[in-house]
């Protein structure tokens, strides 16, 4: 018998064109998913093209300070040593003290010999008043001693006459004649004398000068006295907290031996070595976001202060030689300086060294390139 094509009770008859309610459910379902994911991508999108693609960053980024390293001037043994390991010191605080009987000696003895060349002036400028009352004396007694041979000559020539007359002796000429030649003698050793005592004079003034330059000397060597024995007591310099200390009570100091550093914690800047490639459109005050490995909670904030005046290589120990040999172009970097623009209380768990990934955005240099092509 032909089968039925009627249907049967309790059974329900399936179409094929029909969608199965599952599939309309998932369709329900993606559709606003990926209309979501659309709006994302497009934000996304539009991020990177406003911002995104201005800002540059890297993680080859790391904290630095001036530190100052301490290192006595004079050698001596270490007698005190005022400050502990990370210390907090401030301009002029004493840090330690070396052994300076020897340099008070030397300072002493210093003291001595200026004392000596002052006593060597002082008697030098006496004698040169001694001595000028002398020229004084000679210069009277030379004028006596003209005076003399002046009238001795007018006796001569008075009485030469009256001899030749006959009117006088010639034992009165002779005695007249005497007098005239002791008078003449008695001038020239006047004249001489003056002439002494005034070149005596020249050479007290070179007395003086002498002494004065060895009273110069004297005092130069005091000061150097002095300035090693002040250096016996070594100061900070600057302000910070001490790190490295490796002087000890009793050690023997010699100049430029390493004692302890002195960081400026107050001080910290970032050194970022951005690539070659990234540091076109950067500019001196450009804003710089920061985040310290130390401190991953912690948004830092920051400014662009200056560029290195060459890349890394450039300053290397041994500098490439690229002219020999096969080349291999590798990206260079260039060392950035970024101040740290930060609270005290985050500053004070700033330590130099510390990792540091820093971005920078450098939006406004395009903004001003686009305003000159404009």
């Amino acid at each position: 018998m032909p089968a039925s094509t009627g249907s049967t009770p309790g059974h329900v008859s399936k179409d094929p064109a029909q969608p199965p309610s599952r599939r309309s459910r998932a369709g329900k379902i993606l559709l606003p998913v990926g209309l979501v994911l659309g709006v994302i991508a497009l934000l996304a999108l539009g991020y990177w093209w406003v911002v995104g693609r201005f800002m540059q960053s890297t993680d080859d980024a790391y904290l630095r300070a001036d530190s100052m390293t301490v290192a006595p001037k004079v050698n001596g043994y270490v007698t005190d040593v005022y400050v502990g390991d990370n210390a907090t010191v401030k301009v002029g605080d004493p840090l330690v003290r070396l052994d300076g009987r020897q340099y008070q000696a030397a300072m002493d003895q210093a003291q001595a010999t200026v004392d000596a060349r002052q006593a060597d002036i002082q008697r030098a400028q006496a004698a040169l008043l001694q001595q000028r009352a002398a020229i004084e004396q000679a210069k009277a007694q030379l004028l006596v001693a003209k005076v003399n041979q002046h009238h001795a000559d007018d006796e001569v020539h008075r009485y030469a006459p009256l001899t030749a007359s006959g009117a006088e002796s010639s034992d009165q000429m002779s005695v007249l004649t005497s007098n005239r030649d002791q008078a003449q003698a008695t001038l020239a050793a006047d004249t001489a004398a003056l002439d002494q005592a005034q070149a005596k004079v020249a050479d007290l003034d070179a007395q003086i000068a002498q002494a004065r330059a060895q009273l110069e000397a004297a005092q130069a060597s005091t000061r150097q006295a002095k300035l090693d024995l002040g250096d016996t007591l070594i100061r900070s310099s600057l302000p910070g907290r001490v790190g490295d200390r490796t002087v000890r009570v009793g050690q023997y100091a010699q100049p430029g031996m390493r004692m302890m550093t002195v960081v400026p914690v107050e001080g910290i800047y970032l050194i970022a070595n951005f690539k070659e490639t990234q540091i076109g459109k950067m500019r001196a005050g450009q804003h710089a976001s920061i985040r310290v490995d130390a401190l991953p909670d912690a948004d830092l904030q920051g400014v662009v202060e200056s560029f290195a005046p060459g890349t890394g290589a450039e300053f290397a120990l041994l500098p490439p030689e690229n002219a020999t040999g096969n080349f291999t172009k590798i990206v260079q970097r260039v060392p950035v300086r970024i101040r740290l623009d930060v609270d005290e209380q985050t500053r004070k768990l700033l330590v130099p060294g510390l990792s540091v990934t820093v971005k920078v955005d450098t939006r406004q240099a395009h903004d001003d390139a686009e305003g000159r092509h404009g």
